[in-house]
C-alpha cells in the first residue's frame, strides 16, 4: 500500500506507529461527492498545537469495533481468496460502530483529493439518520444532482441497484464516485413516492470560504467547509475587514473538514490558547491556536443542524472561550474520532476509537451546540442585531 493520504491527523510521537485520525465529517463532506475528510496533517501545526500523554492498550468504546478483530477477519478470508474488504465490512456492521467503514485502497486514496475542494461526484451532501435512512442534506448549484431535480430531504434508497439504507455515509460516498461523465443511477424516494434518475458524474469544485460585507461594516465570513487552506482564508478576511467592524463567521451547513485547517480559523480570532482536547484510547492531547489573532472585533458565529465536526470544534472553543456569540440552532453533534487501519489485502478500515471536547471539558457528540441565541430563518438579522449590541463600526 502506498500509505494514508494526506487527510490523516499524524501526531509526532505516533508517526511509526498507528496513524491517528479525526474524521470530524458526519455526513462526510460533500458526502455524495466526497469522502471521509475531517482529519488533519498535525506535522504541519506549530509545536505547541499537541500536548497529551500516552496510553496505549486500552479497550475500545462501547459500540465501536474492535481493531484486532476486524484485522482478523481481513486476513482470514484474504487466506481463504476471499474478500478481505466484505469480511472486515461484516465485523464492522456487527460492532454497532456508527462511523466505522472500510475501504479499498482507490476508494481512500481517491478521498484525498477532496481536501483541496474538488472531487468527482454529482454533487449531494447526505446523511444517515438514526433508522438508518440516508437522506439528501443539500445539493450544490449547478451540480449534476441540481440539474437533474434532486433536493433536500430526498431519500436516497440505491445507488446503481445496491440498497444503501443502514450503509455508512462513507460506503454510499464509495458507491457514488467514480470517473468523469460515467453514469450513475440513484433510487430515491420523495414524499412517498418512488423516483429514479440517471446523472453523470463530472468534475467539481467550490470554493470554500466567501466574503460579503453589509452596511455598518460588517464583513460576513461564510465558511463551506475547512478544505486545504480555508484556515489562511478565513484570517486574510479578518485582516481585511473594516477597522471596527464586526464579523460574522458563518459556519451554518459546514460538514467539517481538515482539523488543521479548522485550528487555523480559530487562531484568528484567538490569541493562542487550548481549542479542544481528544483522548483515543487512553491517550489525551490537545490542539492550541496560535498566538496573535483578532481578539477585539465583535464576533458572531452563526451555526445550524448541518454544522458538523470540526466546524464545531471552532464554534465550541469560541463559544467556550466568552470569544463569540453564536447565533442559530443546535449543531448536529459529531465529535468522535477514528483511526485508519491498513488491512491484509490491501483495504483500510476507519474505526471510532475516542472523542474529543471543547476547552470547558464539553463532549459534543450526539448532543451538538446550543447557541447563544436561538434564530432560525432570521439567524443573520439577528446576528446582525447582536453585533450592533457589540459595537460594531463605533
Amino acid at each position: 500500500m502506498p500509505g494514508l493520504p494526506a487527510l490523516c491527523l499524524r501526531p509526532r510521537d505516533l508517526r511509526r506507529g498507528a496513524v491517528l485520525t479525526l474524521l470530524f465529517a458526519v455526513s462526510v463532506g460533500t458526502a455524495a461527492a466526497t469522502g471521509p475528510w475531517g482529519c488533519a496533517e498535525v506535522d504541519d501545526a506549530p509545536p505547541a498545537a499537541l500536548a497529551g500523554t500516552a496510553g496505549a492498550g486500552a479497550a475500545p468504546p462501547a459500540g465501536t469495533a474492535d481493531r484486532e478483530a476486524v484485522a482478523r477477519a481481513a486476513a482470514e478470508a484474504v487466506a481463504e481468496g476471499k474478500s478481505g474488504k466484505k469480511a472486515a465490512q461484516e465485523v464492522v456492521s456487527r460492532s454497532g460502530d456508527r462511523w466505522g467503514a472500510v475501504y479499498d485502497q482507490g476508494e481512500y486514496a481517491a478521498f484525498a483529493e477532496d481536501l483541496d475542494g474538488r472531487w468527482t461526484g454529482v454533487g449531494l451532501w447526505t446523511g444517515r439518520r438514526g433508522d438508518g435512512r440516508i437522506e439528501v442534506d443539500r445539493v450544490q448549484p449547478d451540480s449534476p444532482a441540481a440539474r437533474a431535480g434532486l433536493r433536500a430531504g430526498d431519500r436516497l434508497l440505491s445507488v446503481d441497484g445496491r440498497e444503501v439504507t443502514g450503509l455508512p455515509v462513507a460506503d454510499v460516498v464509495a458507491l457514488l464516485r467514480g470517473q468523469a461523465g460515467t453514469p450513475v443511477v440513484l433510487g430515491l424516494s420523495r414524499e412517498g413516492a418512488a423516483l429514479t434518475e440517471t446523472v453523470r458524474r463530472a468534475e467539481l469544485h467550490a470554493d470554500p470560504v466567501t466574503v460579503r460585507r453589509l452596511a455598518g461594516g460588517i464583513t460576513v465570513i461564510k465558511v463551506a467547509s475547512f478544505t486545504r487552506g480555508s484556515g489562511e482564508r478565513v484570517k486574510e478576511a479578518v485582516r481585511e475587514a473594516p477597522p471596527g467592524g464586526g464579523v460574522m463567521l458563518d459556519l451554518r451547513g459546514n460538514p467539517g473538514g481538515l482539523v488543521t485547517e479548522a485550528v487555523t480559523a480559530a487562531s484568528a480570532f484567538l490569541d493562542g490558547g487550548l481549542v479542544a482536547t481528544y483522548d483515543v484510547r487512553g491517550s489525551e492531547r490537545a490542539l492550541y491556536a496560535a498566538p496573535g489573532g483578532d481578539t477585539g472585533r465583535p464576533l458572531v458565529a452563526l451555526v445550524d443542524g448541518g454544522t458538523m465536526s470540526a466546524a464545531e470544534l471552532v464554534t465550541g472553543a469560541l463559544q467556550d472561550r466568552g470569544r463569540a456569540v453564536t447565533v442559530g440552532t443546535r449543531t448536529f453533534g459529531k465529535g468522535s474520532v477514528q483511526m485508519p487501519t491498513p488491512l491484509p489485502g490491501g483495504a483500510v478500515a476507519e474505526l471510532t476509537v475516542g472523542t474529543y471536547r471543547t476547552p470547558a471539558g464539553r463532549s459534543l457528540d450526539g448532543g451538538g451546540i446550543t447557541p447563544d441565541l436561538a434564530a432560525g430563518d432570521g439567524a443573520e438579522e439577528r446576528a446582525r442585531t447582536v453585533l450592533g449590541g457589540l459595537g460594531s463600526g463605533s
